[in-house]
């Protein structure tokens, strides 16, 4: 099986002193793929810069005017975690535009897996307002687009923090699923597992919050008894995962516990959500430990190929199980209220 990756593009200037978000992040990312050895199976999508119009799909025209006029002025602190520089606008829309170049080969060859290394990365971008070391939204301008051709997709979110901007831009679109698995209590807050999603899109959000030292075996369950029944209801054309691997155990900005076998086993898991070849994406979202970011990226783009490869054993024994039930409780009742509030039925 083919993986396609976006072309690399120089994000050396996108770069503020000792921030964990650092060029060095690529290197890993690129330094994993090459671990792969997959020779002529690597395909490399070209270089695009995502569009107003793509961009406005997702984020306001004001916050869009606002931030290119902000790097353009020199640049500097957005808010105490997020930063711009001079180049931050070019290198942003960069970013955003290589998951529209990866999916539309995808989309050509009708087969593959497509890996988006990336970065400022994207997921707690908001519509108006940059976030977490985020200023783009990357993984929701490609689903946006996705949606203007008439699919449906499905975003899994195993990053350690929960992904507030791809929330808030989806929280009324019923053709995109949003499925997060993350930290609680943690930056940015937030990922009730009781936020279901608006009026419009009455259970498109799913929130699975998991205490401090929650290990593999809590994710898998939480695929198993949530994600999979909602996503085989959702029928979805297209998965998107939001992978950020600072839920690893080496990662310094959080307590989860998991290694990298476990990203590779939510890669396979993921994998069985897409419908047919040629519809699945991994965008690089967090991860901070250079060493364990690369070892996570070989296992999970491994197992989404199908291919062997050695990584840690899977985690268990954490934390988190009685989260899993009260997640799903907490839900449930969340869809009743909110069902019987708006006098109709819930869509899932």
């Amino acid at each position: 099986m083919v993986l396609v990756v976006n072309e690399v593009y120089d994000d050396s200037q996108h770069e503020t002193p000792d921030h964990p978000e650092r060029p060095d992040r690529m290197q890993a990312a690129r330094a994993a793929v090459d671990d792969l050895h997959l020779g002529s199976d690597l395909i490399v999508a070209p270089t695009y810069r995502a569009t107003r119009a793509e961009l406005s799909r997702v984020h306001d025209g004001g916050y869009l005017d606002e931030l290119g006029a902000f790097c353009y002025s020199g640049g500097g602190d957005l808010d105490q975690d997020t930063y711009a520089t001079y180049d931050s606008w070019s290198i942003a829309t960069l970013a955003a535009g290589a998951g529209l170049s990866v999916l539309s080969e995808l989309q050509r060859r009708g087969e593959g897996v497509g890996f988006v290394a990336s970065r400022p990365p994207g997921h707690h971008a908001l519509r108006d307002r940059a976030m977490g070391f985020c200023l783009l939204n990357n993984i929701a301008v490609s689903a946006a687009q996705l949606v203007s051709q008439g699919e449906r997709v499905v975003i899994v979110d195993w990053d350690v923090h929960h992904g507030n901007g791809t929330q808030q831009i989806f929280w009324d679109e019923p053709n995109v699923l949003y499925l997060s698995m993350h930290q609680s209590p943690l930056f940015p807050g937030g990922g009730a597992a009781e936020e279901i999603g608006g009026r419009l899109a009455l259970g498109s959000v799913v929130n699975v919050p998991l205490p401090a030292g929650a290990t593999g075996d809590v994710m898998r369950r939480a695929l198993d008894d949530i994600a999979t029944p909602i996503v085989d209801a959702f029928r979805p054309t297209w998965v998107l995962v939001s992978a950020g691997f600072d839920a690893h155990h080496l990662d310094p900005l959080a307590d989860l516990c998991l290694s990298d076998g476990d990203f590779a086993h939510m890669a396979s898991y993921v994998s069985r959500f897409v419908p047919t070849p040629g519809r699945l994406a991994f965008f690089l979202e967090g991860g901070y430990h250079l060493g364990a970011l690369q070892a996570s990226i070989t296992a999970t783009l491994s197992s989404a190929l199908g291919s062997t490869h050695r990584s840690e054993a899977p985690t268990s024994g954490g934390p988190g199980d009685e989260h899993i039930t009260s997640a799903q409780l907490q839900r449930a009742a969340a869809l009743e209220s909110w069902t019987r509030i708006f006098g109709e039925e819930a869509p899932r």
